[in-house]
């Protein structure tokens, strides 16, 4: 049964930095994009960031809200993936999802259905 687990959420203040990490088990993943997901209360669930599979080097994609702050990476070897959040603002606060795309194509339109498998999610909460 495949699962991903989010952890590393929790209370920052503005301008702090937040580290968060997905553990995949019940298969590997190193042949499929995997990114991040957000969804702030009363807000639609929103695209963060993903990255490709290691055929094509592990580009990097991100929402524009989080360009230059938010920097994402993957350990195949691990099945781990990781999202370091820098310079964290309000407007991050959201419950962030791990998730496993459908395929390796490659750049992600950012769509939810794009997306096969999910976490739980974990908290962050940036206080000002």
């Amino acid at each position: 049964q495949v699962q991903l687990v989010e952890s590393g959420g929790g209370l920052v203040q503005v301008g702090g930095s937040l580290r968060l990490s997905c553990t995949a088990s019940g298969r590997t993943f190193s042949d499929r994009v995997m990114g991040w997901f957000r969804q702030a209360p009363g807000k639609e669930r929103e695209f963060v960031a993903a990255i490709s599979w290691w055929w094509i080097g592990d580009t990097t994609y991100y929402a524009d809200s989080v360009k230059g702050r938010f920097t994402i990476s993957r350990d195949n070897a691990k099945n781990m993936m990781y999202l370091q959040m820098n310079n964290l603002r309000p407007e991050d606060t959201a419950v962030y999802h791990c998730v496993v795309a459908k395929s390796g194509n490659w750049p992600p339109s950012g769509r939810k259905d794009e997306f096969d498998y999910w976490g739980q999610g974990t908290q962050v909460t940036v206080s000002s």
